[in-house]
């Protein structure tokens, strides 16, 4: 019986980190990675500057965040569901598709 609580535990604790990481971005090298994610209407992505210059991050039509520095974070929530183009305006080559169910 304890093996199975055990092994219950553990398994909520890897199944909520693994949901963590896949709303966790990094901007890192000009580059958001990944590049790609799927989330349900409603979440949040942290976007974590881990760069040495600012960046920031807008959909067309959606949101437009102010700047941020190195170490600092973004939180967005996606309240509509479909596919959407991320982008930073200070590096135009940035760019990252969400897709939102």
């Amino acid at each position: 019986m304890k093996t199975y609580l055990v092994l219950a535990c553990f398994l909520t604790v890897a199944l909520t980190a693994h949901a963590a990481d896949n709303r966790r971005v990094v901007q890192k090298g000009r580059a958001f990675r990944p590049a790609e994610v799927t989330i349900m209407r409603g979440e949040a992505l942290t976007f974590t500057n881990d760069d040495s210059f600012i960046h920031q991050i807008y959909v067309d039509g959606q949101f437009d965040s102010e700047e941020k520095g190195p170490d600092e974070n973004i939180n967005q929530t996606f309240l509509r569901a479909g596919t959407f183009q991320v982008r930073c305006h200070i590096h135009p080559t940035m760019k990252m598709t969400v897709h939102v169910r």
